[in-house]
């Protein structure tokens, strides 16, 4: 009895420290380089022992709280202006642990922005640096810091803190920024350029991710219960760990089998002296592939004693869906899917005088494996390889001609995939509740490709998404910007013959309906703007590049919302008014003068057809066929390529419905 006793008593003993003798801590935001944010209360929080005092020393005055029966603490300082860099202390007042302090410095007092959605904010630096060379070669602005929020899921519920970032409140250089959001880097750039203060960007995004994965189960539950039981049913970590081990080692043994089946991995096809006589002729524009598993092209490029040997950039446009690219035998690059830029460096000595062979091999586990057109393929040499315009003379363009060749064919590659991330509520749990209540001047949302399958509820979401943002924030005015979906034909990214060729007639468009979700929330919604950005797309490309522009537009919207500066925005509809077959459309503003393209008139069956239409100060006239029209609409189609209505100050108008 003595013995089990002593046993007990020791073992509280050893764990005595473990349970009362824990340093103060603080979520990950805070770090050494942060901004935070001017003219509001500021929230610092974190844990420490139960009833343990914290002060925090700023600015040489001490604020002082005690740590709740959990272990919370939080401290509002008081509101500042604009500054630094100054040092931020925190201090528990555990008389069991020693250093109980944490020292933050080169703190900045500025505006933060925190930026999410999905892979539009996710394109970085790099992706865009061909658009905008010269400046980005000049970034470096220590008063620009940059965050980047870890991706993570959790199907369980809120949690308290985000994973350690690897971009972590670093000052705005070219290396910093390099894999960081473009949009956010410019937004930043431009809201200094405007302020002169210090500027925080947190990007917190996810490609391809939902809207509803972005908003709490609380707000879901109620109109949508079967949303929060589909994530619920996922709340097994054991289930999710045999799952992924089950999809690696398919995806492993579909490799394996593969390899052995592909003659062009078996006879070297990828090899310079490849016998390829035999090879098939394809052309660039019209090929494609329909199957499973891999095919071959090969493309012979004669190199001239002036290029021979230095070091190049393969331009291979943007494939569908993976390839692995080859120089003379000589692996040079991969891509695992069909989104990225094959941007593919040639080493030093790879490249020879006279012929030289480039060999795709593409790997397909589904759609149509092609090119996909209005992009650059060529060889890049020079200096100014990387810009994507070198000088003429140091390009050598491809031909459109490519020799063809089977791989092997294959079986779908089975998969039960669980992207936990594409589930309701999973990224609101683990990366955008652990954010509250850091002080933000503002949200830009850029999202909604992945919802154009299913626009009904779009709007409903994005309301909700709003409204429990602000409401763990405390905050019922938290400005958003909403960035409307940019022009992009959908159809490319199934393999559809290309070039693909414009929709002329009414169409029902996914993308336009969320386009029109989008504008109908930020405009019924007073604090809240669109960033309308249908001109800055590209056919071709579900990720454009021009995110300088996306940014300014951003800036814009916060010019009115955050600082109340009086500045016109994209023209809106502010009336419609029937005469007979005519429609008038009052706008808020003049717009430019002349014919307008995209109109549609439907009666009430709600069959649209082409409509003509012209604007003339802030009125559009609009007319058609139909005896009595009810409903109007405007560039309602995926990519609505003829869209023309701008105001004076060169914004285009929204897409809508109405």
């Amino acid at each position: 009895m003595k013995h089990r006793f002593f046993l007990c008593w020791l073992v509280v003993v050893c764990l005595w420290p473990l349970t009362v003798q824990s340093k103060v801590t603080m979520p990950q935001l805070f770090q050494s380089g942060m901004v935070l944010q001017r003219g509001k209360p500021i929230p610092v929080w974190g844990k420490a022992d139960a009833g343990e005092q914290v002060t925090i020393t700023f600015r040489k005055k001490q604020y002082t709280t005690t740590a709740d029966a959990n272990g919370n603490w939080r401290i509002d300082l008081p509101k500042q202006k604009a500054g630094g860099p100054y040092v931020v202390k925190v201090k528990g007042e555990s008389l069991e642990v020693r250093d109980n302090e944490i020292e933050l410095t080169d703190v900045l007092i500025g505006d933060v922005w925190l930026l999410s959605g999905q892979s539009n904010i996710d394109v970085t630096i790099e992706r865009v640096y061909p658009q905008y060379v010269d400046e980005i070669d000049r970034f470096d602005n220590n008063q620009i810091r940059l965050f980047r929020v870890q991706n993570e899921t959790d199907t369980h519920g809120p949690k308290d803190d985000i994973r350690p970032s690897n971009i972590n409140w670093k000052p705005l250089t070219k290396q910093n920024a390099w894999l960081f959001s473009a949009v956010g880097t410019f937004l930043g750039i431009r809201q200094f350029q405007e302020t002169g203060v210090p500027q925080g960007i947190i990007v917190n995004s996810w490609g391809g991710t939902p809207i509803e994965a972005w908003i709490s189960a609380d707000s879901l539950q109620r109109d949508y219960p079967l949303l929060v039981e589909k994530t619920r049913l996922y709340d097994n970590p054991d289930f999710i760990r045999a799952q992924a081990r089950a999809n690696q080692l398919a995806d492993q043994r579909w490799n394996e089998l593969l390899d052995a089946q592909d003659p062009g991995v078996q006879q070297h096809f990828a090899a310079l002296d490849c016998n390829d006589a035999d090879w098939q002729t394809v052309n660039q524009e019209s090929w494609q592939w329909r199957g499973v598993g891999t095919t071959w092209l090969r493309q012979h490029v004669t190199i001239d004693k002036a290029h021979a040997g230095k070091p190049a950039r393969l331009l291979l446009g943007t494939l569908f869906d993976a390839d692995i690219t080859y120089v003379n035998g000589k692996q040079v690059g991969r891509t695992y899917y069909q989104y990225p830029p094959r941007r593919y460096d040639i080493p030093e000595g790879l490249l020879r005088e006279g012929d030289n062979v480039i060999t795709i091999r593409y790997i397909n586990k589904y759609g149509i494996a092609h090119f996909i057109p209005q992009k650059p393929y060529l060889i890049a040499f020079g200096d100014d390889r990387f810009s994507q315009n070198p000088m003429p003379q140091d390009v050598i363009s491809l031909g459109r001609q490519w020799l063809h060749h089977a791989g092997a064919s294959m079986p779908s590659c089975p998969s039960g995939d669980v992207s936990l991330q594409n589930l309701p509520t999973t990224l609101y749990n683990a990366v955008l509740h652990p954010l509250a209540p850091y002080a933000l001047s503002g949200v830009v949302w850029y999202q909604g490709e992945s919802n154009t399958g299913n626009p009904a509820p779009y709007a409903d979401f994005l309301k909700k998404l709003m409204g429990c943002w602000r409401d763990r924030w405390q905050d019922a005015q938290m400005p958003f910007v909403i960035v409307q979906l940019a022009n992009h034909d959908g159809r490319q990214q199934t393999g559809f013959p290309s070039p693909i060729m414009p929709q002329t007639t009414p169409v029902n468009s996914g993308w336009a309906a969320v386009r029109d979700a989008q504008r109908s929330v930020a405009y019924n919604d007073p604090y809240a703007e669109l960033a309308c950005i249908i001109d800055l797309g590209e056919t071709v490309d579900i990720h454009p590049l021009r995110k300088k522009e996306v940014a300014q537009r951003i800036g814009l919207c916060f010019d009115r919302l955050v600082y109340s500066k009086s500045v016109q925005l994209s023209p809106r509809v502010i009336s419609k008014e029937v005469n007979g077959q005519e429609v008038v459309l009052t706008l808020d503003q003049p717009v430019r003068d002349g014919e307008v393209f995209e109109m549609e008139l439907a009666g009430s069956d709600r069959r649209f057809q082409n409509a003509t239409a012209t604007a003339k100060g802030e009125k559009i006239t609009i007319s058609s066929a139909i005896q009595t029209p009810c409903f109007v609409r405007y560039a309602w189609k995926d990519d609505p390529r003829r869209a023309n209505v701008y105001g004076l100050n060169g914004l285009p108008m929204a897409p809508f419905e109405m």
